[in-house]
């Protein structure tokens, strides 16, 4: 009989803790699983949002001030967010509650890196079914379980894969694709690598691609029947093939000198892609040739002056392309064409997301927020406010740089360790 009710105690006490930490509700139409979205075009398939928002913005959910230091963007899935942070010893991954903003869990993955622009993760966790993956700023990348932050394996980019860290550190938030996870590494062995995403085991490295990493992330795309991954390196455009990392193809770009940071946009058969610091924007056209496929510049030099965007980004809705561009302010340019359709300035610099047919514009200096119609015609304004209040532990030189987030009816802002939840459905 004390065998049985030990057995039955046993039983009892596992169910209560089991009862108090509740694995994660799975994935819904419409979560943000990574960075810039499902289909990595920072665009939200989310309807039914607010048109306009009253005087003072819309309703605040709450505000966390647990996830660490650093510019990590929110990947949010059921009801669960993760992110990454820094609490200046490690890089950690956490995931917290999107009821709440309460921690559940944080596991550390690599050691904080510190530099003139701010320490602390720049990539955004990469969730996929039970298990997410996620890149320190030193390029520690990690498999960690969704449930309980548990580390299932990690792989240095500099020690195994020979990766060079770029001078701001990583930034990449790394691809899932079928069976594998791809990263950059940069370097002689190989500027990607693609891993198996259970073990860790390394696959392939792109031994014909051996440029310096940026801070871009990997799109995957297909093209006349031949699936490759699209990246930006410190020196062009590639795509590379998921088989065995061959180049397909190359777009060597001359002023891609300083930093080359914002993820490009893969529509169909083109890639655009705009880069700060005088090197422009670029569109190519992909298209079959043999077993490879050839890339192909469309714009004129001159259309090529129009979006310079540092880090802020930009979203294709319908054939327009907008963003922030230093040579005019806020930017609607046409795709196709590369042709200027506005500028505008009243906002500063920032980041953007989109959905249902809106644009969220975020600043970096006061962290304001506007809502405009993604329209060819104009700057039209429905309403905009400011965080209620900003981080005092960001570097001399660095602002809110972490990019706004709309997913399940909420939208997520983040200033280093201060992150915001608002109801926009």
């Amino acid at each position: 009989m004390r065998t049985k009710y030990t057995l039955f105690g046993s039983l009892l006490l596992f169910c209560a803790v089991a009862a108090a930490a509740p694995a994660p509700k799975r994935a819904g139409a419409f979560d943000w699983p990574q960075w810039r979205g499902a289909k990595h075009d920072n665009v939200s398939t989310e309807t039914g949002l607010l048109k306009s928002w009253p005087k003072e913005g819309p309703k605040l959910v709450w505000t966390s001030e647990v996830v660490g230091l650093g510019y990590s963007g929110p990947a949010i899935v059921g009801d669960r967010l993760y992110t990454m942070g820094s609490d200046e010893s490690n890089d950690f991954v956490i995931a917290v509650d999107a009821k709440n903003g309460e921690k559940i869990w944080a596991t550390n993955i690599g050691s904080f890196v510190k530099n003139n622009w701010g320490g602390g993760p720049r990539s955004t966790p990469t969730v996929d079914g039970d298990y997410l993956y996620a890149l320190s700023s030193a390029g520690d990348l990690a498999c960690l379980k969704t449930s309980d932050g548990e580390k299932v394996w990690s792989i240095s980019l500099t020690g195994k894969l020979g990766g060079g860290k770029p001078g701001w550190n990583y930034s990449e938030s790394p691809l899932v694709d079928g069976e594998q996870v791809v990263c950059s590494p940069g370097g002689r062995q190989g500027t990607m690598a693609a891993l198996n995403k259970k073990t860790g085991e390394v696959l392939w490295q792109s031994k014909e691609l051996t440029d310096p990493a940026g801070y871009s992330s990997i799109v995957p795309t297909t093209v006349g029947g031949v699936k490759q991954y699209v990246q930006l390196t410190m020196k062009g455009i590639a795509g590379i093939s998921p088989k065995d990392g061959s180049r397909l193809w190359y777009y060597p770009h001359p002023k891609y000198k300083v930093a080359v940071i914002p993820t490009p946009i893969v529509h169909g058969d083109y890639v655009y892609a705009a880069v700060g610091y005088e090197a422009g924007d670029v569109l190519l056209k992909l298209s079959s040739d043999g077993n490879g496929t050839k890339a192909e510049q469309v714009y004129s030099d001159e259309a090529m002056k129009v979006m310079d965007n540092k880090h802020e980004g930009y979203v294709l809705i319908g054939d327009y392309v907008y963003g922030w561009s230093d040579k005019g302010g806020w930017t609607c340019q046409e795709l196709k064409t590369g042709k200027m359709m506005w500028q505008s300035r009243k906002l500063g610099r920032g980041s953007i997301t989109a959905a249902d047919g809106m644009l969220y514009c975020y600043s970096e200096d006061r962290g304001t927020v506007v809502l405009i119609e993604a329209s060819p015609e104009g700057w039209k304004e429905h309403g905009r406010f400011n965080i209620p209040k900003q981080s005092d532990k960001r570097s001399r030189s660095g602002g809110v740089w972490t990019h706004p987030v709309v997913a399940n009816g909420k939208l997520y802002l983040r200033d280093q360790e201060l992150l915001f939840c608002y109801d926009v459905k």
